[in-house]
């Protein structure tokens, strides 16, 4: 899909754009939980990609440095999202309108619930694996972290979603987690 990318070319660009849109609107709807916010937050990570695409390496597979850089919009529309609902509370002084959780579960189901309560690099690494079906390796380059830490936070999403599920989600302790790594095992950088 990479092959043939020139920096710098509005033509590449414009066939990256064709060949990623759909799956990463599908990872930030599933990150978010809001189709509206994910399309604003790709369409900002596509307008900052473009705007560094005469700078991007080949080196570096072009669908990868794309995907971190809507990850990373997601991210920080969560981290904002998260602060303008502190400043609504903190403006209502006690007067928090709850939400309706059987409207919620209606819509979206207990897991997807489940997903949306994990911290945002958690969930990132969930939703690449599991998701899209991407390796270790493959969620490590997308997100420039290592490979080591993103076996730590699929662990660590894991144990909470099992914790927020119960039983039914996943093999219990003691049994062997399809990545390989022990979610006993201590979790490191999460």
């Amino acid at each position: 899909m990479e092959e043939g990318y020139l920096p710098g070319s509005s033509l590449d660009f414009e066939l990256l754009y064709q060949a990623t849109y759909p799956r990463f609107l599908g990872t930030l709807v599933l990150m978010l939980g809001d189709r509206a916010a994910a399309e604003d937050c790709l369409q900002e990570a596509y307008l900052k990609a473009f705007r560094n695409w005469a700078r991007w390496q080949p080196s570096a597979p072009a669908e990868a440095w794309l995907h971190r850089i809507a990850v990373n919009q997601a991210l920080s529309h969560r981290r904002w999202a998260k602060l303008r609902e502190v400043g609504e509370l903190v403006r209502r002084l006690g007067r928090p309108v709850e939400a309706d959780p059987q409207a919620e579960g209606a819509l979206s189901g207990d897991f997807i619930k489940a997903l949306r309560k994990l911290p945002p690099k958690q969930l990132a690494a969930i939703v690449l694996r599991h998701y899209h079906g991407y390796t270790n390796r493959e969620i490590a380059q997308s997100l420039g972290v290592p490979e080591r830490t993103v076996a730590s936070r699929l662990a660590a999403a894991r144990v909470r979603l099992r914790s927020e599920l119960g039983a039914e989600f996943g093999p219990a302790s003691g049994k062997a987690d399809p990545s390989g790594v022990n979610p006993h095992e201590e979790v490191l950088d999460v």
